[in-house]
């Protein structure tokens, strides 16, 4: 069969690489996947697949063999690897000068400070006199390895550096410190950034984590000034310029009480927070992630509604599997216009298994809907029909 398209490779058989599948499908375009395990969320999804380490070069080079360019459901391949795949002919996009700054948060706060983009306040720590000289309490950070709240620790005292401290010197990875920020709420820029330099910009959302996990976010942040609202877009875009990234750029951002924000962390690829997009902004995260590593014009990120609100679906304490399809005749009879996004992995409990999409120009509403079906996934509201 001759190739219509240039194939694409992907690293990684999260959830991430499960949602390009369907922009890709719309879009023509071969996905090839390296999964860490047989029947993970992507491997479901996108039959030319790989079983394999991600660590391992060898197995990356046998993956992306024939594939024009490279991307990632994550950022944790390591960056010679990534080197020696541009030195093989892949366009690896995000590039690994880029994705470097998403993968060390050392790298990322110094680049920062150069381009003067605000960050809380920071320093590397490597002992107890360090963090001391710091000062207390602050947040403690491992510079790599670090998602959803593992590897951050939130110290106050001197016993509560022990833990982070051992950590790092077993692991052989660095140690941030930040301030703790006194912060009004938690907000995520959102843009596309082609090689070509074409980029867009979504709006600015509000996000609420539990856990040191994303759990809720509400599509634009209400109340948020119309001003800073610009200003955050402008410091993502600002960002994904001076960094040359291509495909999605996440910038997690504190609001502060006042009336500032402040550069938490950096991802390169589809992000929690993106989700809403799905089927609450013209082109969702995943198709302009495609678009953008392929070098293909960007989509539209305008909003389709005034409101989306995304609400993630974890594994609850009494998890079971194969209960989640059975959350679909209650959530979807109770709300027509309500969008469910499973991921079809197991369940187990504070795993990250699904989330749901709620849209409308009332934005209580829309949060009572995806909360209310959110739980029912999880199991938090008994069996009883509303």
């Amino acid at each position: 069969m001759p190739e219509l398209a240039p194939t694409l490779a992907v690293i990684g058989g999260g959830q991430l690489a499960r949602m390009m599948a369907q922009p890709a499908i719309a879009l023509g375009l071969p996905l090839r996947l390296l999964a860490e395990a047989e029947g993970v969320s992507a491997a479901q999804v996108i039959p030319d697949q790989l079983v394999g380490d991600y660590t391992d070069l060898d197995t990356l080079l046998q993956v992306t063999d024939g594939c024009a360019v490279v991307t990632f459901d994550h950022e944790h391949v390591p960056t010679e690897h990534l080197h020696a795949l541009v030195a093989a002919g892949h366009a690896v996009r995000p590039g690994p000068e880029a994705l470097v700054h998403a993968q060390d948060k050392g790298v990322m706060r110094a680049r920062l400070a150069e381009l003067e983009v605000p960050c809380p306040r920071n320093a590397l720590v490597s002992s107890l006199a360090d963090v001391e000289a710091f000062g207390l309490p602050c947040v403690l950070k491992t510079t790599r390895g670090g998602y959803d709240g593992k590897g951050v620790w939130f110290v106050d005292t001197v016993e509560d550096c022990a833990e982070p401290l051992r950590v790092a010197a077993g692991s052989g990875v660095g140690l941030l410190a930040e301030q703790k920020v006194a912060f009004r709420r938690e907000l995520s820029a959102l843009v596309a950034r082609s090689p070509s330099g074409q980029a867009a910009a979504y709006p600015i959302v509000a996000s609420t984590q539990k856990d040191g996990i994303c759990h809720e976010v509400v599509a634009p942040a209400p109340d948020l000034d119309p001003e800073l609202a610009a200003h955050a877009q402008q410091i993502a875009l600002r960002i994904a310029g001076a960094l040359d990234v291509t495909g999605i750029l996440a910038v997690e951002l504190f609001e502060t009480t006042d009336g500032h924000v402040l550069v938490n962390e950096l991802a390169m690829r589809p992000h929690n927070t993106g989700h809403w997009t799905q089927d609450g902004a013209v082109t969702s995260q995943f198709e302009n992630h495609l678009r953008a590593v392929m070098d293909l014009p960007l989509g539209s990120p305008a909003p389709r509604a005034r409101w989306t609100v995304m609400v993630n679906i974890l594994g609850g304490p009494d998890a079971e599997v194969g209960r989640l399809y059975d959350g679909y005749p209650h959530a979807m009879a109770r709300d027509p216009h309500l969008r469910v996004h499973l991921y079809g992995k197991e369940l187990r409990p504070g795993r990250k298994v699904g989330h749901v999409n709620a849209y409308g120009d009332d934005l209580e509403d829309c949060l009572e809907r995806a909360r209310h079906a959110a739980a029912w996934f999880r199991g938090d509201l008994g069996n009883e029909s509303e």
